[in-house]
């Protein structure tokens, strides 16, 4: 009895590893279909995060600084670098290639929308954002970039 019950418990353990290793399969740098940024993808705790890493212009052209995130609603954020911003907020993996009950922030805009998640293959994911059911919504489709791999000296 005691070796069913000690194969049991490896069994899920093991299951539950290869469902983690699936789940962060999320993680790292990915490109909006307007090439305007790249978004890294982290896993926090439990769940995935996304911050804009690089921007296509960084500078604002008024001020001649770092662009700032202007169109947020809240006046005090107003003055917040967007390069480093997390746009992408409290993803948990809910299915096979999807992770939900997340929300994504467009700086252009300044409206924050629910979000769904979905990886279509190892390199592409459809992120589709929406107010109140994901019926109601726009989807973007981004690429996953490759990181050069370090050459060895």
């Amino acid at each position: 009895m005691r070796r069913v019950l000690m194969l049991g418990l490896v069994l899920f353990m093991a299951f539950g590893a290869i469902a983690q290793a699936e789940a962060d399969r999320l993680t790292g740098v990915w490109e909006p279909s307007h090439g305007k940024a790249k978004v890294k993808i982290d896993k926090i705790g439990s769940k995935y995060y996304g911050r804009i890493v690089w921007l296509k212009e960084p500078i604002d052209e008024e001020t001649k600084k770092p662009k700032v995130d202007k169109n947020n609603p809240d006046e005090k954020l107003r003055s917040t670098p967007l390069r480093g911003y997390r746009i992408l907020k409290d993803f948990v993996y809910s299915d096979e290639n999807e992770w939900s009950e997340g929300s994504i922030y467009d700086p252009e805009n300044g409206n924050t929308y629910n979000c769904v998640i979905k990886m279509t293959d190892e390199n592409t994911l459809d992120i589709r954002g929406y107010i109140g059911i994901s019926t109601f919504g726009r989807t973007d489709v981004w690429k996953r970039l490759k990181m050069p791999s370090k050459k060895k000296k």
